[in-house]
């Protein structure tokens, strides 16, 4: 049965790094892009750029410039999701969100233990951590859900990490909201399942790949080294190799795929 419905992808974290490519190869495929993203002045240029990569695929571009973790922010964002689709039922159309990418990235990268007291995490940092890095991910699909974009054939990625079992000394904070993040997955997926809703969820844990929030990490050049010799292609991942496995993936109404962590990483994961 031919799909007529007009497709949509909604990405938290769309103007860099692994939800800029993503955002990309969706619009190269004929997806209409919502992008979720939080930058200043500085930052919009390269934004302009995404938009305009977008636009050029011959698609749209409906980026909001927010913190994707505040209670209010997301309900002003969910109405103008709802105002564009109104356009869309207006000439005709089914519009609807196909593809959900939590790729938030903003944490606290600092050790539980210092010598200096205040240079370990506190109890705001490993609470904002977690509020942005997981628990977002389940307000965001409760809205979407009951807001009616979510439908049979939809699919939600949240981007985790092999920091859920390995450890870097600033990485504990994250590795905690990544580990949430996954179970946060898990949950989704069975309750989804449970209630015939066609919706799949699943973590997509990608390789080292050089993005901005690699770079932030204090170990990064170490974990780039290490990565490069213990990953069998002998390089490292990149944005565009989670990009390809989300539009892929994307491709099936099949929801039996789901509640997993895909990876998405050449093998690097197994053989390190």
């Amino acid at each position: 049965m031919t799909d007529d419905r007009e497709r949509w992808a909604l990405i938290l974290g769309a103007s860099s790094g692994m939800g800029e490519a993503t955002a990309l190869a969706l619009a190269a495929n004929g997806y209409r892009i919502v992008g979720i993203h939080l930058d200043f002045r500085a930052a919009l240029a390269h934004v302009d750029e995404v938009k305009a990569g977008i636009e050029k695929a011959g698609s749209e571009a409906l980026y909001v410039n927010m913190n994707a973790a505040d209670d209010e922010k997301r309900a002003a964002a969910i109405e103008t999701i709802h105002a564009r689709f109104e356009e869309s039922r207006k000439a005709g159309r089914h519009p609807y969100l196909r593809v959900v990418m939590h790729s938030l990235a903003f944490g606290s990268l600092v050790p539980f233990i210092a010598d200096d007291p205040k240079e370990a995490v506190d109890r705001k940092k490993m609470e904002m951590t977690q509020d942005v890095m997981a628990n977002s991910l389940v307000y965001w699909v409760q809205d979407l859900y009951h807001a009616g974009f979510l439908e049979r054939g939809s699919k939600v990625y949240a981007m985790t990490s092999e920091g859920t079992s390995r450890v870097v000394p600033s990485y504990g904070v994250v590795s905690g909201a990544k580990a949430a993040l996954e179970a946060h997955v898990r949950q989704l997926a069975m309750e989804f399942a449970r209630r015939d809703t066609g919706i799949a969820v699943n973590s997509i844990r990608a390789g080292v790949t050089d993005t901005p929030a690699l770079r932030k990490i204090p170990e990064a050049a170490r974990m780039v080294e290490v990565t490069l010799a213990r990953n069998p292609h002998g390089r490292l991942t990149t944005t565009q190799d989670v990009a390809e496995a989300i539009l892929r993936l994307s491709e099936s109404d099949s929801d039996w795929i789901s509640g997993n962590i895909v990876g998405v990483d050449g093998g690097e994961f197994v053989t390190g």
